[in-house]
C-alpha cells in the first residue's frame, strides 16, 4: 500500500473510532437494593445463591447490605468485624435446630431512597430448624420482609417503605424500575449494555462503519492512482 493509500485508510479508521466513541451510551450508577453476603473468616463472599434458596449451617454467618451497585464484583459489603462467636454467643446449641449469625446492614444516607435516614447497622443471631433457608433465619429475627413478584428481597425490617431493586442514574436521581423490579433482570440488561455478555449491537454497528469508511477510501485512493 503506498503513503497516500495508507493515510486515507488511516483517517477512516480515525473517523470511525471517533464516531464509535462519541455514540457510546451513558449508563446509570447502579441499582438499589439488598445484596446477600456470606462470611468466611474475617472475609465477605457475594452470595452464589439467592436467600430463599441458601441452606446455611449451623456456626455460619450471614450478610445483608443496602446501598446502591451496579453489579456483584463492587458491591458494598457488610459492615462490622463481629462473627459468629460473638452474635450467637448467648443463643446455646439446641438439638433438631441451627444456629445462624446475621449481619444486617442497612447503609449509609448517600444510599437510601428520597433523602431518608437508614437504620443503624444490627446483628442477631437466628435459632430456626436444621433445613431452614437464609430466608427464614432472616425473618426469624428481622421482620417485616418485603418481596415483590420476581420474589426478590425488598425490605428487611420494613427497610425502606418502598421501592425495590431502582435503577439509580447519575446524580443520584431515581429512574424507572425493570420490568417487575427483577434485580436479576436489571443486572443482566446492564451487563449486555456494557458488553459482559458479547459486543454490544452498538459496538458492531461501530466496528462495521470503520471497516466500511476503511474500504471506502482505499477504493476512492487507488481511483485516483488509475
Amino acid at each position: 500500500m503506498t503513503g497516500g493509500l495508507r493515510r486515507a485508510f488511516g483517517a477512516a479508521l480515525l473517523a470511525g473510532a471517533l464516531a464509535v466513541l462519541g455514540a457510546a451510551p451513558a449508563h446509570a450508577d447502579g441499582y438499589r437494593y439488598w445484596s446477600f453476603w456470606e462470611r468466611s473468616g474475617q472475609e465477605w463472599t457475594y452470595a452464589t445463591q439467592g436467600p430463599s434458596v441458601a441452606r446455611p449451617d449451623d456456626g455460619d454467618t450471614l450478610g445483608f447490605r443496602f446501598a446502591v451497585s451496579q453489579d456483584s464484583s463492587q458491591a458494598a459489603k457488610p459492615r462490622g468485624a463481629a462473627g459468629f462467636g460473638a452474635i450467637c454467643a448467648d443463643t446455646p446449641a439446641k438439638g433438631g435446630s441451627k444456629r445462624v449469625a446475621l449481619v444486617v446492614d442497612f447503609g449509609t444516607a448517600a444510599d437510601a431512597p428520597d433523602g431518608r435516614t437508614p437504620p443503624p447497622a444490627r446483628t442477631a443471631c437466628a435459632r430456626v430448624g436444621t433445613d431452614a433457608s437464609a430466608s427464614e433465619a432472616l425473618a426469624a429475627v428481622a421482620k417485616p420482609l418485603r418481596y415483590n413478584s420476581a420474589a426478590l428481597l425488598c425490605a428487611i425490617d420494613g427497610y425502606p417503605k418502598s421501592g425495590c431493586g431502582e435503577q439509580v442514574a447519575d446524580g443520584g436521581k431515581k429512574t424507572p424500575a425493570p420490568s417487575g423490579s427483577d434485580k436479576a433482570e436489571a443486572t443482566d440488561k446492564a451487563d449486555k449494555d456494557d458488553g459482559g455478555g458479547g459486543p454490544s449491537a452498538g459496538l458492531i454497528g461501530g466496528i462495521a462503519a470503520v471497516v466500511a469508511l476503511g474500504a471506502a477510501a482505499w477504493w476512492q485512493a487507488r481511483r485516483r492512482r488509475g
